[in-house]
This record gives C-alpha cells, sequence and structure tokens, in this order.
C-alpha cells in the first residue's frame, strides 16, 4: 500500500482502540523500552499524545524518564514553517492544546536539537525497512533530518510492520526501532 492508504487504513485501525486498549498497550509499550539499551542517554524527545487520533499514551514512558532522571523535551508546532522548537519539560511548563489538540508547551527553556539523543516518533503505519507513514505534514521528516546522526529514532505503534510502504521515498529519515505492545521491532533496521 501507498502512504495515502496506509493512512486511512491505520486511521481506521487506531479508532476502533478503546481508550482502556490504548492504555492497556501503551503500558505495554514502556515497558517493552526498559529492555532496550538506551538508558544510558541523558535527553529524551517525547511527543504528547494527540488523545482524538488514539495514540500512544506517552504519559507512561514520561514517567519512566522522570524515574530515572533523564532530561525529557517535548515540542510546540509552527505551522507556517511547518517546524518544531523543541522545550525542555519542567514541573512548571504549561501545557495547552493546539487548535489541532496537539498538546504542547507555551513557553520554556528551549532545547537546541543537536542535543537530544533519543526520540520517540508518533506514527501511523511503518514497514520492515523502518519507513513511518504519519499524518503527512513533515513536521517530524524535517525534525529528524536536524538530528545528529547518532540520535536514536524510535517510532511507538500498536501494530506490527507492513511489508514495505511502496511511495517510502530515499530522502526519507528511517527509524532506527519501533517499539510494539508485542516487542521490539528492527536492529536499526539497518
Amino acid at each position: 500500500m501507498n502512504k495515502s492508504e496506509l493512512r486511512l487504513e491505520y486511521k481506521k485501525r487506531r479508532a476502533a482502540l478503546t481508550p482502556e486498549a490504548i492504555d492497556e498497550q501503551s503500558i505495554a509499550i514502556a515497558n517493552q523500552l526498559l529492555k532496550m539499551s538506551i538508558w544510558e542517554h541523558t535527553y529524551f524527545h517525547v511527543f504528547l499524545p494527540i488523545e482524538k487520533q488514539h495514540e500512544v499514551n506517552t504519559e507512561f514512558i514520561l514517567h519512566l524518564l522522570a524515574g530515572k532522571d533523564k532530561e525529557i523535551i517535548v515540542s510546540k508546532s509552527d505551522f507556517a514553517t511547518r517546524e518544531m522548537c523543541h522545550f525542555l519539560l519542567t514541573d512548571s511548563t504549561k501545557i495547552v492544546p493546539n487548535s489541532y489538540g496537539i498538546p504542547e508547551p507555551v513557553s520554556g527553556l528551549t532545547v537546541p536539537v543537536e542535543t537530544i539523543e533519543v526520540v520517540f516518533v508518533p506514527l501511523l503505519a511503518y514497514d520492515k525497512s523502518g519507513h513511518r507513514v504519519g499524518y503527512g505534514k513533515g513536521f517530524y521528516d524535517k525534525f529528524l533530518k536536524q538530528c545528529n546522526p547518532n540520535t536514536v529514532k524510535i517510532g511507538l505503534s500498536f501494530f506490527a510492520p507492513e511489508e514495505k510502504i511502496e511511495d517510502a521515498s530515499t530522502h526519507d529519515i528511517p527509524l532506527d526501532y519501533v517499539v510494539t505492545p508485542d516487542g521490539v521491532v528492527g536492529s536499526r533496521f539497518r
């Protein structure tokens, strides 16, 4: 399937998940992360889920990171430039949903993108080569291109991979891993 077809298919699949199933599977994803060798890193970028899109609930990952004294980074989207600005998440960070329902920091201490060591990436679908399908706005494509080449890129998904995304581009930045409730897919996919 191509990206457009996968977008429709996986939006339907996620819409069929109950809030209880989302939380249960999100906890399982967080538990799978504990098995990975990523904990020597300090700066972790986490997306805050859009509830109406039935995304992985990253609240459980936030608790893991806080418990391990990691620096947590969240982003604010600029829809005019399709870029994201990154902020350190602290106890005083005020989070407010934007007009698209994306929870975002109002302001705070900015973090340079090259500081980020691990990125948890939202996605709708992905394939066995580490290519991902998002919502099609390009925010994460731009962000991942700005990251240090050594930044670990981890997709989070409720579902198994597709064999191949037909229209994946050579310009796409592949994920290193995807974590599902059942395990870790890919070993840097390469």
